[in-house]
């Protein structure tokens, strides 16, 4: 089957799986720790995102395989750690998906009531959307991507750009209200909004042309996003003011003050749109993972079927969605709300990204760009690790896991046939 995804759609699927759910509500809980200092740990987590996508990027162009940072820790350090930074990614996912589904079921919500029901039906029927999108294959998954996309982008440059002209400087006084030292734990909650530079990675052999599509598709969602990203934080600074830490839906607000009126079924909608994006290019980029590790022994050969480019990897998605299902109806049972389901995949993230620069560092080429990009990053990841503290105990549980199951599997590869396919 041919190579079907574009620039614009590998941008596309860049953006919605970085953008994400972020900006529905870290204004707002980045401005409640540190006031708006905030803006400052807004514009580092920005930077960091330059050499760690490029970093990505640049494996992405060298190395295209759909066991994405999976395949350059196993070229760099082994099979071992490959298979720990595979089942992190991998079993993150189905953590991630829910929570992200519950923000945009929770703007449903306030638009229409219903509360808690109305917030956990709209999530589920998220999570039922993006496993069809991407069981249809990943041309009919990049196309919707882009679409998502667009209209996103519109949304939010709307919202931003009306509000603006409403902005009082008074309102960065008192600038450092909980200290300076609050940046730090301010920067720690926005590590769940700029986690998704690696999800693309295990598309790139879907790309047409990886080696000049990837990169190109990475610059374009980089700048995308942190346009969008600090245009947002700053009109809510700017624009709310004090209350900014207070409103759970930040984006409304900026709506109401910007355009006036009823804003709430708007904001709604661009809330689906956030959470389909990033649910849409996180379920594509584990489903083929989970078939990679399958290919490559790290998971039982039942999940390799779709490894190849071009094949949707059917069983894994499966996976992905049925576990998905299963710590959504946790969650509603023991009702104890999204926030755990984040932490634990923001550890698991921390730990992926540690592994992958890591792997960076040693495979791209002595003296070059990418290298020193990959080792700023690695040096910015690694604290990162130690600003998540004692959620990262989840990477290491599945890590253990990992390793276990690695030791005791067979050695034996499996090749996928044309018939198994």
């Amino acid at each position: 089957m041919t190579h079907g995804l574009t620039v614009a759609q590998g941008a596309a699927l860049s953006i919605g799986a970085v953008l994400g759910t972020g900006v529905i509500a870290l204004p707002a809980l980045a401005a409640q720790t540190a006031g708006p200092a905030s803006l400052l740990a807004w514009i580092a987590l920005i930077a960091l995102s330059v050499p760690l996508a490029a970093t990505f990027a640049a494996l992405g162009a060298r190395y295209p395989d759909s066991g994405g940072v999976s395949t350059y820790v196993r070229s760099a350090f082994g099979s071992r750690l490959a298979a720990v930074v595979g089942w992190c990614f991998y079993f993150a996912v189905p953590a991630g998906a829910p929570a992200a589904a519950m923000f945009g079921g929770a703007y449903v919500a306030a638009a229409f009531g219903g509360g808690l029901r109305t917030t956990l039906v709209t999530a589920a029927g998220l999570m039922a959307v993006v496993t069809l999108t991407n069981a249809g294959g990943l041309r009919i998954s990049g196309r919707v991507q882009l679409a998502l996309a667009a209209l996103l982008v519109t949304l939010l440059l709307a919202a931003t750009l009306t509000a603006l002209p409403h902005a009082r400087l008074e309102n960065l006084q008192p600038f450092a209200p909980h200290g300076w030292l609050a940046i730090g734990p301010a920067a720690a909650v926005l590590v769940w909004g700029f986690a998704g530079w690696e999800a693309v990675t295990s598309l790139a052999a879907d790309f047409r042309r990886p080696a000049r599509d990837l990169p190109r598709a990475t610059g374009i969602a980089l700048a995308v996003v942190g346009l969008l990203y600090l245009g947002v934080a700053t009109a809510s600074v700017l624009v709310l003011g004090p209350a900014t830490g207070s409103t759970e839906a930040p984006l409304a607000e900026l709506l109401a003050i910007g355009v006036g009126g009823e804003v709430r079924v708007l904001t709604a909608f661009a809330a689906l749109l956030l959470t389909l994006g990033a649910m849409n290019a996180y379920y594509a980029g584990a489903a083929k993972l989970g078939a990679a590790l399958g290919r490559d022994g790290a998971l039982p050969a039942w999940f390799a079927r779709g490894s190849n480019a071009g094949v949707v990897p059917r069983r894994s998605l499966a996976v992905v969605s049925g576990l998905g299902v299963l710590a959504l109806t946790i969650v509603a049972v023991a009702g104890v709300g999204a926030r755990p389901l984040i932490l634990l995949t923001t550890g698991s993230f921390v730990l992926v990204y540690v592994l992958g620069m890591a792997a960076a560092v040693r495979l791209l080429p002595r003296g070059s760009g990418s290298r020193r990009a990959a080792m700023v990053a690695l040096a910015a990841v690694v604290a990162l690790l130690f600003v998540t503290g004692v959620y990262v105990l989840w990477s290491l549980f599945i890590a253990l896991a990992a390793l276990i199951y690695h030791s005791r599997r067979k050695q034996a590869p499996f090749v996928e046939t044309e018939y198994q396919r």
